[in-house]
């Protein structure tokens, strides 16, 4: 019988292969203004998983997001504020 301590290490190493990328560059439209957002391909797919979920295009939740993020005190870069929304909606 398997550990749950051996079994959580083999889900790791197979997450590690799937989802261990580097990030990836995709330009974005927001408010009419182009821009390059790097994110690991995870976050890409989350991101256009919650897009589709909330029945909107991919910019315009990255444009939801973004106001969100300016309002803030201390706004962080654009790419950090959407993985933030995104493990803060798990």
């Amino acid at each position: 019988m398997t550990t749950p301590l051996i079994l959580a290490g083999s889900i790791e190493r197979d997450m590690a292969a799937e989802y261990y990328h580097p990030p990836v560059k995709r330009s974005v439209t927001i408010n009419g203004h182009q821009t390059s957002i790097s994110l690991e391909p995870l976050f890409w797919d989350m991101l256009k998983a919650a897009a589709l979920a909330r029945e909107q295009a991919v910019s315009a939740l990255v444009a939801e997001i973004d106001a969100q993020r300016i309002k803030s005190p201390t706004p962080p870069g654009l790419a950090s504020a959407i993985r933030v929304w995104l493990v803060a909606g798990l």
